[in-house]
């Protein structure tokens, strides 16, 4: 059976959400592309998206709610239940997980009770994997409400989380002070954050991920220098360093090494199969 349409706002925050809604749509030519800032702003309301809010995004943009349903649902940062104050995220895509970030999940959920987008009894942390904070350079990170702390061990996250839960400062390693997730959500909206000191707090990219920048503007690079495979600094007569080429008699051989012995080349070891069919 069909569900029962969605409830309406109480007729004063309706009231205070048109007046932001006709903001948002106002910086935008085609009225339909306010609906990701319009999803923020009714999960600032409630913590989540709800019916209710989806109902509201749908009337004010002259969209079903089946419309709205999809992108609400596409995009992960929409939550679609209620969850914590602080969304904790801690990334485990490849390079955070083999610095640490699959351990620090894994401790977490089990210092929390938690599993992977569930949140704590007190309605204070969600815990929740994330596949990418797109910070490599200072892996393994955990995120909360999209703010960095950087260089996590699981004995630092454990400690970041007893300290939102017990509502002591918490200060990010990079970017803005932090605030709730609600608040977080309005100003993803795009509602000036007008809090003392955020606009003008920053934080920028590991010196790795800018090498590529410094390339496009021009910029030199300290040269590197690689030596041939099985071949010293030293017996080049360039003295030694550390990480100077690898010890000497060491072999390690790739496609790179040449000449060697192929099955085009060696005459003893053809190529292709040794025996009949079916042998």
């Amino acid at each position: 059976m069909p569900g029962l349409p969605a409830p309406d706002y109480p007729a004063d925050v309706r009231a205070r959400l048109e007046a932001d809604a006709r903001e948002v749509i106002a910086r935008y030519p085609d009225s339909r592309s306010a609906l990701l800032p319009l999803l923020h702003l009714v999960q600032a309301e409630e913590g989540h998206v709800t019916r209710t809010g989806m109902r509201f995004c749908a009337d004010v943009l002259g969209l079903t709610t089946a419309e709205v349903t999809a992108v609400a649902t596409f995009y992960t940062m929409y939550r679609r239940k209620p969850s914590g104050d602080y969304q904790v995220g801690v990334c485990t895509n490849t390079l955070c997980a083999v610095m640490g970030g699959d351990a620090i999940f894994e401790e977490l959920k089990e210092y929390l009770g938690v599993g992977n987008q569930e949140t704590t009894e007190d309605g204070k942390v969600t815990l929740e994997h994330i596949e990418c904070n797109a910070a490599c350079d200072f892996a393994p990170v955990v995120m909360v409400n999209w703010e960095f702390f950087d260089n996590q061990t699981p004995q630092s996250a454990k400690r970041l989380v007893d300290d939102l839960r017990a509502g002591r400062p918490v200060t990010p390693t990079r970017g803005a002070p932090l605030c709730t997730f609600k608040e977080t959500a309005r100003i993803l909206a795009g509602f000036p954050d007008e809090r003392p000191g955020a606009v003008e707090a920053g934080g920028g990219a590991g010196p790795a991920s800018l090498i590529g920048l410094k390339l496009a503007k021009g910029e030199a690079l300290p040269p590197r220098v690689v030596h041939p495979r099985g071949e010293t600094a030293e017996s080049q007569g360039r003295g030694t360093a550390p990480h100077d080429g690898p010890m000497p008699g060491a072999r390690h051989l790739s496609s790179h090494d040449a000449p060697q012995q192929t099955s085009a080349s060696d005459p003893k070891h053809p190529a292709g199969p040794v025996s009949e069919e079916g042998e």
